[in-house]
């Protein structure tokens, strides 16, 4: 059914799948409260909140915050082999720029592209006028260590590094999948840009189904890896980091980005008040009912126990 080119409207709701006016005002507009939104929107300040929660995130480098500052890039990132330049508050990957290696004259991306110094400082310049902001507003450019990305998934990736997106709902795990980068994608990890989707068990982190582009696949279209043999592990760890999300923020409704770093293990990239939908395609399942389940769910648990209770339902 969610790979059918016209479904009628009673069909999907049969199926529970949460549509954007649903997640808009059934579920952002009641759990998501908009002075907390400031707290996942500024990358930096969910840096700062996931210390209190003990998450790991990629070691800040620094943060540019004017233009003038632009020309410190080189001395801000020495001893540093790569690092990651992206948008305080953007979304949905726009405006990350991953630098792979790098002399003082040119930058090499993940993807395998050349960039000339005046480039990079044309993006970090487009990242402060707000070209890649939430709203188009005045932003600082983030400038962090790139995470080490495991051997684990070598197989599974083309370039990028993949992450995991878990969509938490009341504190609760509600439904994940892993996001592949591809040659489309450039070395990102989003969707929109071409990455592959992986539906992963919520309970086991194994995958369910794949998608690219909201249509079926089985193998990687670069690397031609069995997508169904994918198993994320440390797959509690996973599930701990997403729930206490919830707990740093307030939000009833989020999406939790994590990433396998080779040595440091799990570790939150972002999280989002306004997760999109395509994790149910991925998925081939409807959010909807899972999300009344957890409707019915006890509250004023601790993360470790809403992660207990969930691997402990039968349903």
């Amino acid at each position: 059914m969610f790979f059918k080119k016209f479904v009628w409207p009673n069909e999907l709701k049969k199926a529970g799948v949460l549509n954007m006016n649903a997640r808009n005002y059934r579920v952002i507009g009641l759990n998501n409260k908009r002075r907390l939104y400031p707290l996942v929107d500024d990358k930096v300040k969910t840096k700062e909140l996931a210390k209190t929660v003990d998450i790991q995130t990629p070691k800040l480098i620094g943060v540019i915050k004017a233009q003038y500052e632009v020309k410190n890039l080189l001395p801000l990132v020495k001893g540093f082999k790569s690092f990651v330049i992206k948008p305080a508050h953007g979304s949905g990957g726009k405006g990350v720029l991953v630098i792979k290696k790098y002399t003082k004259n040119y930058f090499q991306t993940a993807s395998e592209k050349v960039l000339k110094f005046t480039e990079v400082y044309q993006h970090i310049s487009n990242i402060l006028s707000g070209l890649y902001s939430l709203g188009g507003r005045y932003d600082d450019a983030i400038i962090e260590e790139m995470v080490s990305f495991s051997d684990i998934f070598k197989d599974y990736s083309f370039q990028g590094v993949p992450d995991v997106r878990i969509i938490v709902y009341k504190g609760y795990p509600a439904m994940a999948m892993m996001r592949l980068a591809t040659k489309e994608s450039g070395g990102r990890a989003n969707l929109h840009q071409g990455a592959v989707g992986v539906g992963l068990d919520i309970k086991t982190g194994k995958a369910l189904a794949a998608v690219q582009h909201n249509q079926p696949l089985l193998t990687h279209p670069d690397t031609n890896a069995d997508l169904m043999t994918l198993k994320v592990p440390d797959w509690k760890t996973h599930l701990l980091i997403a729930a206490k999300g919830y707990d740093m923020t307030g939000l009833g409704y989020l999406g939790a980005d994590i990433v396998m770093d080779k040595t440091k293990g799990p570790m939150v990239l972002e999280l989002n008040a306004r997760p999109g939908l395509a994790i149910q395609i991925a998925n081939q399942t409807g959010l909807a009912h899972i999300l009344d389940q957890i409707d019915t769910y006890p509250q004023n648990l601790s993360a470790e126990e809403r992660i207990n209770y969930i691997l402990s339902n039968p349903n």
